[in-house]
């Protein structure tokens, strides 16, 4: 058990292109990288909980971009 989800910090993602299930694909990706305690897609964005002591948002766009979509902060 981590201490992670007490200091999880949350970061809103646009993202140019994705549909909502397209988003699952992109949700898995970032779940999977270690510090992301949850990532929740809708259309054009997705919502990331993650702890700031393992990743930077950039991070977290590199993920995205790596699944084939331009991503930004919102």
């Amino acid at each position: 058990m981590t201490a992670m989800t007490n200091t999880a910090t949350r970061v809103l993602l646009g993202v140019r292109g994705m549909s909502r299930d397209a988003g699952t694909g992109v949700a898995a990706a970032l779940n999977a990288l270690p510090g992301v305690s949850r990532a929740t897609p809708d259309e054009g964005q997705i919502e990331v909980h993650y702890d700031p002591s393992q990743l930077t948002v950039m991070d977290l766009v590199r993920a995205v971009r790596r699944q084939g979509f331009l991503a930004g902060m919102l």
